[in-house]
């Protein structure tokens, strides 16, 4: 009876977490949440802290260094421009080596990650120690900068970090798998010059984003690069022009003669990422514990408002073991090219540069809530030939019976805030605002990949994402395209048409596509 009246009496008690409540609503496990609201005594804060303090450790190793050791305000929109050179690289054979592993469930899965997880730390280390920062991964791509400073050795530390990279690809040049040997190879191109960085979004989603055709063109020397190769744009060699031999590549690029011996190529900067330091409690009263899980959130926060609402609920609810399982989903993949604005702040006058990227801050918030208010996942604007990517899956890590139609509705949505978006003025310049859309859902290889206890995102990957991308750049202005599986699954919805088959780079026979009108009535 009395243990009762005591466990009435503290559910109608003030709870010390009372004041912050709403801030842990989503950065805690809804068994630890339920547990330390009913019983708020030390030891369940302590565990709070505790939880706290592992979750800020993992989104510190999902963020890029700009992001993790500035904190950013949640909400705040920020930019400057910043120069220095991109790298770009692209992963030659995953389809292959994920297409052997697929059939042989989770250890099929686990010996996938292993192979990934091996070549990304490879590559994220040779970056991070050259002086580069990791932006973000792109499906198997990588992107990183290296940023200049008063010596301006940037560009020649990003070449011989690429040099070094294609080395390091000797590791993975045979790869045993239940169908036979594979190999991975890698593109490597580089660009430097001048570009904007922004942080946009609101408090609950904000997100980094490069703007400028600096950007564009270093996509560009990656493309137009050759596996086994550094490619550098015409800017870049200007740069290193002295230092390296080169050969002539494609459309005037260049492509770095490897000539450097080991010793020569070990001559980069020291430059590890940072370790994050650990709070530690040394009072155990609820008092000092409640100080402490305020002081851990100032930095969770920020960190947590990068990262799309399911992968973060992923992300807490795993905390404990740090480990999300790897798996072989059949995900709907959504590409969304966003074209106008992020070219147009190289023709912004002195002060201008507000005006787009308060503009592109509206579009990502308003196209995140047609997604994120379906049950999608907006992961990340990229980095296209032109314009800007935005990469949506729908699927995972929460799938529904009826994603291809949710991811419909929600690019139906995306093109009309497209259409209805007023594009800003800048140096005498009103840009034509449009987008090319393309969805198909397949086979992908879902993990977090990255350094296992370093820089990692959780990521989707697959042939199936290399197909939404190519519907995607086939797709004229505004228009959507998909797949014909895709079709098979909306078509009772919405009305499409069909445009035959064409020919897909990378695909042996032509692929059915069909256009997406509207919904039907």
């Amino acid at each position: 009876m009395w243990g009762i009246k005591y466990n009435f009496y503290m559910a109608q008690s003030i709870s010390p977490l009372q004041s912050i409540e709403a801030r842990l609503r989503l950065l805690l496990p809804a068994s630890l949440y339920a547990k330390a609201w009913v019983d708020p005594s030390p030891t369940s804060l302590e565990h709070v802290f505790n939880h706290l303090r592992t979750l800020q450790r993992i989104l510190y190793d999902y963020s890029s260094r700009r992001i993790a050791e500035r904190l950013p305000v949640p909400g705040k929109i920020d930019y400057e421009w910043q120069r220095g050179t991109l790298m770009f690289t692209d992963l030659a054979g995953f389809t292959k080596l994920m297409e052997a592993n697929s059939g042989q469930g989770p250890a099929g899965a686990a010996a996938l990650l292993k192979v990934l997880n091996n070549y990304f730390s490879e590559m994220i280390e040779i970056i991070s120690t050259s002086g580069g920062d990791l932006m973000e991964f792109t499906g198997d791509a990588l992107f990183a900068f290296f940023p200049t400073d008063e010596r301006k050795k940037d560009t020649a530390l990003a070449v011989k970090a690429g040099l070094r990279m294609q080395h390091a690809m000797s590791k993975f040049a045979e790869i045993k798998t239940p169908q036979g040997n594979l190999h991975l190879g890698m593109r490597v191109g580089i660009h430097t010059g001048r570009f904007l960085a922004a942080d946009i979004g609101t408090p609950r989603r904000m997100e980094h984003v490069l703007l400028g055709t600096a950007v564009q063109q270093a996509k560009l020397s990656e493309s137009n690069g050759q596996e086994g190769r550094v490619c550098l744009s015409k800017e870049a060699f200007e740069k290193v022009k002295d230092e390296f031999n080169f050969e002539e590549g494609k459309s005037g690029y260049k492509y770095v003669v490897d000539d450097l011996s080991d010793s020569q190529l070990d001559e980069y900067e020291i430059m590890p990422r940072r370790r994050l330091a650990s709070s530690v409690l040394f009072e155990r009263s609820v008092a000092s514990i409640m100080e402490e899980i305020k002081a851990t959130l100032k930095s969770v926060e920020p960190l947590a408002s990068y990262i799309p609402a399911p992968i973060l609920n992923l992300l807490v609810e795993s905390a404990d073991n740090r480990h999300i399982p790897p798996d072989f989903p059949e995900p709907t993949i959504v590409f969304v090219n966003f074209v106008g604005l992020p070219e147009l702040v190289d023709l912004a006058l002195p002060g201008e540069e507000t005006k787009v990227v308060n503009s592109f801050s509206r579009a990502f918030s308003l196209f995140n809530a047609a997604v994120e208010s379906r049950g999608g996942v907006l992961k990340k604007v990229t980095y296209h030939l032109f314009g800007s990517d935005i990469v949506i899956y729908f699927g995972v890590p929460t799938a529904h019976t009826n994603d291809p139609v949710r991811a419909v509705e929600s690019v139906l949505e995306i093109r009309e805030i497209v259409q209805d978006l007023k594009p800003p003025t800048v140096g005498g310049v009103t840009p034509e605002i449009y987008c090319q859309i393309g969805i198909s859902k397949g086979p992908c290889f879902v993990a977090e990949v990255g350094q296992p206890r370093g820089r990692r995102e959780f990521n989707v990957l697959s042939d199936t994402v290399n197909t939404t991308a190519r519907l995607m750049n086939r797709a004229k202005r505004n228009q959507i395209l998909i797949s014909e599986r895709v079709h098979e699954e909306i078509n009772a919805y919405f009305d499409c048409k069909s445009l035959g088959e064409v020919a897909l780079k990378g695909k042996s026979a032509n692929t059915p596509i069909f256009e997406v009108l509207k919904k039907k009535t």
